[in-house]
C-alpha cells in the first residue's frame, strides 16, 4: 500500500485543520490505518488509529476530545480532524498502515507515507 498525506499548514491556536491520507490499492479496507506525529527534537508518537471497518478507534490521551480519526473505504481515504489546536500539536504528521492486528494494537505500523507539516502558532 502507498500512502500520500496532505492538509498540513500554518494555523493559530484554537483553529481546526483536517489532514487527509490517500491510499493506493484495492484492499484498503483490509488495513488498519493510523496517524503519527513527530515534533522537532522529539521521537515520533502515535496519535490515532482505526480498524478496517472503523469499529475500533484509538486516540492518544494528548489528543482525545480534540482530534478524530475517520476513514472512507469507498474513497481509500483516512482523515484526521484536528480541533482546538495547540502550539504543542506542531509536528510533522504521518499517515501509516498495517495489516496485522497485533501490530495495530501495539501501534507498530509497517507502511508509511511522507509527512505533512502542521504548525500551530500561539
Amino acid at each position: 500500500v502507498q500512502l500520500q498525506a496532505s492538509g498540513g499548514g500554518l494555523v493559530q491556536a484554537g483553529d481546526s485543520l483536517r489532514l487527509s491520507c490517500a491510499a493506493s490499492g484495492r484492499t484498503f479496507r483490509n488495513y488498519y490505518m493510523g496517524w503519527f506525529r513527530q515534533a522537532p527534537g522529539k521521537e515520533r508518537e502515535f496519535v490515532a488509529g482505526i480498524s478496517g471497518r472503523g469499529v475500533t478507534i484509538k486516540h492518544a490521551d494528548s489528543v482525545k476530545g480534540r482530534f478524530t480519526i475517520s476513514r472512507d473505504n469507498a474513497k481509500n481515504m483516512v482523515y484526521l480532524q484536528m480541533n482546538s489546536l495547540k502550539p504543542e500539536d506542531t509536528a510533522v504528521y504521518y499517515c501509516a498502515a498495517e495489516d496485522d492486528y497485533n501490530r495495530f494494537q501495539s501501534a507498530q505500523y509497517n507502511y508509511w507515507g511522507q509527512g505533512t507539516l502542521v504548525t500551530v502558532s500561539s
